[in-house]
């Protein structure tokens, strides 16, 4: 069975095209033989006319198509002066349309940076934009209010983390992407028969179901509406232009670090989906709006795959996903007056907690059961503040639970991570482990191939307590671990690393990459993982409170440096003014650019509306017809999935809905992954490739001590010169007596019959020379002191270097097979006759080798030449006499073939 492979958007490349009437789009894959053209008319003054002709262009045809258009456009036939066709600007995609109160603009993206590759398919990063308005000044009708509108449009700054991919969907999980991309071919072929019926819009999927499946399929999934942020800058053009233009945008983070296991590159990524659904600044969104949307709600997910391969059908990728977002309630923070920490509110008196069952209905459907909440916020307080929330949702919880089965209850954890932080009898992280491992063993995780066979070797008592589900091709995590402080914040950045460090620790052991599911701190891979996070957080915490995390994990081990403090209280302050006097502004933003308020002629004013409340509560504006049942709470359709995720069970019938199913041939240029990944159409620089300029376990974290172990997962402790040795204390004075002199370090006894040092002495023939520097590895010192060189050598312990200590003197045996080893790496060498001839008479008996192989350069391994088969030569002579004008004559069943084609093409 065929397995289907992912898409490679055809349109990666645009250039825009004008003429005094319209626009002209033409797009292009990456290596630019395949082209799309777009036709934008300019004569309607508020209205888009966007025609998509669907045709598939060569280079040729374009060219061809370009030069008519500009023909015909000149104001003479014939004139030369001026053109008729002009280009406007280059771009990688189009953001959208918008339009305020006068025409539409089309926003395209004229920057791009690579941050991350998930298994060839390129993660971009948007770094620049350009608007450009689309009626020609000669219909344009002005509005006194659309500078002020287009300002405030531009407030979002598109260059500010957001991401894009032509070929993977950043609004899914990789589990959900693999899972589709398993989906069995006899519902693909169902779905096909059963969309064609209805009329459903699949793209190129003509010759599906004659061809007995034998051809290799993609999938494009509907994206998740809820993490993608121009979805209504494309709504306009979205049934009119084909799929490969419409380019799907996420808000949030996207970090990617390179770990290296001797050598085995393993890449470790972090992405992070922002809500866009009741999205806004830190105390203008609070809780929850009535649809079940809760503020600063964000999707990570941590991704771990072995970059040897990049296949999703032949690599190994594992995937581990958690929720962050605010308390599900009706609340709010009334910041009228200036305070540091304004007072808690509810909203509105929700007895059958109908937000909370909105939000965790949404969260059974994407992610399964069972749901864990860790609720990190405050439990006692001298004055009822944060406690309140605690209370509130307690109730919540309660209430839900009593009509779910046992087996799929809300699970709820409280910890007041504040009031152990201020203990100095409790370890904040060590309790934090402690419920990481509990979540993780719940949720499990999700892994794209069956378990190694070193677990099978060396089982461990964790792994068998994992929850998930286990399936022949692997695993997939059911339910999700949802965290919370009042800010989504410091605390809870802390909460997700240490369950994302337990989660990574079991990721690596399915890889077969560690022999037990345990990381600790101190070693190379947590400090890498750690710095991601830490990016991840002040990402985030920038986006939503207006400054970076005020308290690390450094802060809560508790081995900030005292510089770290005052950070604390700048980070804190920007905090505050940027609450006090730019979130009003930012929030306008947001809401005009996510068309939460469409500006219209005759209506308020976004600035003059006193609250935004209505835009973001619309079910409080019209009367609700079918109200939903205060008891079975959920979506029909749901328990009966669990524990697995409604939006993954492809038996539902509206999940097969969202797919598009496109027919490819076997190499067909837009699933070549391998092309799209390494570009061997372009001419690239080593020094700009991504996989080198991306941070290197070994190269930023690994100190360049001579001795240290490579191991990433090595505690390392930081010594007094500030770098960081192995965490053995022996090992560490080894290090430092490495280097000082002979004198004051001295082989050890037991090692002075295998370890020597070399003296000076001038009887010391050459052959004794090279033996002595076999046998020992010295660490040369110069002292220049009075013009009078001295060189010493200091041997390192055999412990150091190989790990054992030789108890006794090597056989006889095991000095000759080492000599002939000596002797077999010295041939690799070009030597002149008297230096042959002397090695032969010191050593008798040693194997000499001879060139046997074809190839004059190989002189250490046999290689024989390839053998061709003479039908392979004869095509290969056949291509060099046509490539010289001597065609060869056609056989008789080349003819037929040819007359067989001209039938089928023409007849």
């Amino acid at each position: 069975m065929p397995v289907a492979a992912p898409i490679i958007s055809s349109v990666q490349k645009l250039v825009l095209y004008e003429t005094r009437a319209r626009y002209f789009l033409v797009g292009s894959n990456h290596a630019e033989t395949k082209y799309r053209v777009l036709k934008i008319d300019r004569t309607e003054p508020k209205d888009l006319v966007v025609i998509d002709d669907r045709h598939v262009y060569t280079q040729q045809e374009v060219r061809e198509l370009l030069g008519r258009l500009d023909l015909g456009n000149r104001t003479k036939i014939g004139q030369k002066g001026s053109s008729g066709l002009s280009r406007a600007v280059s771009a990688f995609g189009i953001v959208g349309f918008v339009r305020f109160l006068e025409g539409y603009y089309i926003v395209l993206i004229t920057k791009r940076r690579k941050m991350a590759d998930i298994g060839g398919h390129a993660v971009y990063k948007i770094e620049d934009t350009t608007m450009i308005y689309i009626p020609n000044d000669s219909v344009r009708v002005t509005h006194p209010d659309e500078a002020r509108y287009l300002r405030i449009f531009q407030n979002v700054d598109l260059s500010s983390n957001f991401y894009f991919s032509y070929s993977y969907d950043l609004s899914h999980s990789l589990q959900y992407n693999l899972t589709v991309l398993r989906m069995p071919l006899d519902i693909l072929k169902a779905e096909t028969t059963r969309t064609r019926q209805e009329s459903f819009d699949i793209f190129e999927d003509e010759g599906l179901a004659t061809q007995g499946g034998s051809g290799v399929f993609g999938i494009c999934s509907e994206p998740y509406r809820k993490y993608v942020w121009n979805g209504k800058l494309l709504d306009t053009v979205k049934t009119t232009v084909h799929r490969d233009w419409l380019l799907y945008i996420i808000h949030g983070f996207c970090g990617q670090s390179k770990l290296l296991i001797y050598g085995r590159p393993v890449y470790v990524t972090l992405i992070a989906r922002r809500s866009s659904k009741f999205a806004g600044t830190r105390f203008l969104k609070r809780g929850a709006n009535c649809e079940g949307d809760v503020a600063n709600e964000v999707e990570t997910e941590q991704i771990l795959y072995d970059a040897s391969v990049m296949s999703f059908s032949a690599g190994s990728y594992s995937s581990y996903v958690q929720v962050r977002g605010s308390v599900p309630l009706y609340w709010s923070q009334d910041i009228s007056t200036m305070m540091p920490k304004p007072p808690i509110t509810l909203d509105q008196a929700d007895p059958y907690a109908r937000a909370a069952a909105l939000h965790f209905d949404q969260m059974l459907q994407r992610f399964g059961s069972p749901i864990i909440i860790l609720n990190l916020v405050k439990e006692r307080e001298k004055r009822k503040h944060e406690r309140i929330l605690s209370e509130e949702l307690v109730a919540a919880v309660t209430y839900l639970n009593q009509f779910l089965p046992p087996e799929h209850a809300i699970v709820y954890i409280p910890w007041d991570m504040a009031k152990y932080t201020k203990s100095k009898l409790c370890n904040v992280l060590d309790r934090l482990s402690v419920i990481a491992e509990n979540v993780v063993k719940k949720t499990g995780f999700f892994v794209n191939h069956p378990s190694s066979y070193c677990s099978v070797l060396r089982p461990d008592e964790k792994w068998n307590e994992l929850g998930g589900i286990v399936v022949p091709t692997g695993r997939l995590q059911t339910g999700v671990l949802r965290t919370n402080c009042v800010d989504c914040l410091d605390r809870t950045n802390t909460a997700q690393f240490m369950v994302g460090k337990c989660a990574l620790a079991y990721q690596l052991y399915s890889l077969g990459l560690i022999d037990k599911p345990n990381l600790l701190f101190d070693t190379d891979a947590v400090r890498l993982f750690e710095e991601l996070y830490e990016d991840h957080g002040d990402t985030l915490s920038l986006q939503y409170g207006g400054s970076q995390l005020v308290h690390r994990v450094k802060t809560y081990r508790k081995i900030a440096p005292w510089t770290q403090h005052s950070k604390d209280i700048m980070q804190t302050l920007s905090r505050y003014y940027s609450n006090a006097f730019s979130d009003a502004d930012r929030q306008d933003s947001i809401n005009l650019f996510l068309g939460v308020f469409q500006p219209e002629e005759g209506k308020p004013h976004l600035c003059d509306l006193p609250t935004d409340f209505y835009l973001h509560q619309k079910d409080t504006m019209t009367l609700i017809q079918a109200k939903r049942s205060y008891t079975f709470w959920w979506t029909p359709g749901v328990l009966e999935c669990l524990p697995m995720p409604y939006d993954e069970a492809m038996s539902v019938a509206e999940n097969r809905r969202k797919l598009i199913v496109k027919k490819f041939h076997n190499y067909d240029e837009e699933i070549d992954i391998h092309n799209e990944f390494f570009r061997p159409y372009e001419l690239s620089s080593f020094d700009d490739t991504f996989c080198l300029a991306m941070t290197n376990s070994i190269r930023d974290f690994m100190p360049k001590n001579v001795g240290i172990d490579p191991s990433p997962f090595t505690v390392r402790k930081p010594d007094e010169t500030g770098k960081s040795v192995l965490g053995n204390k022996s090992n560490r004075e080894e290090t430092v007596l490495q280097r000082k002199t002979a004198a004051s370090a001295p082989p050890p006894p037991s090692e002075e019959a295998v370890s020597s040092s070399s003296e000076d002495d001038s009887g010391t023939d050459k052959e004794d020379e090279g033996a002595a520097s076999q046998r020992s590895t010295p660490v040369k010192m110069t002292d220049t002191g009075d013009n009078a060189k001295t060189t010493e050598n200091v041997v390192q312990p055999i412990k150091d270097i190989y790990g054992i200590n030789l108890s006794e003197s090597p056989s006889e045996d095991d000095l000759g097979i080492y000599t002939r080893f000596v002797q077999l790496g010295h041939s690799q060498h070009k030597h002149d006759k008297s230096h042959q001839h002397l090695c032969c008479k010191h050593l008798d008996g040693v194997i000499n080798l001879t060139h046997i192989s074809a190839f004059s350069q190989d002189n250490i391994y046999e290689v024989q030449p390839p053998k061709v088969e003479r039908k392979s030569i004869e095509i290969f002579h056949a291509h060099i006499q046509a490539g010289k004008g001597i065609m060869q004559p056609l056989g008789k069943e080349d003819i037929l073939l040819y007359r067989e084609y001209i039938r089928n093409r023409y007849m």
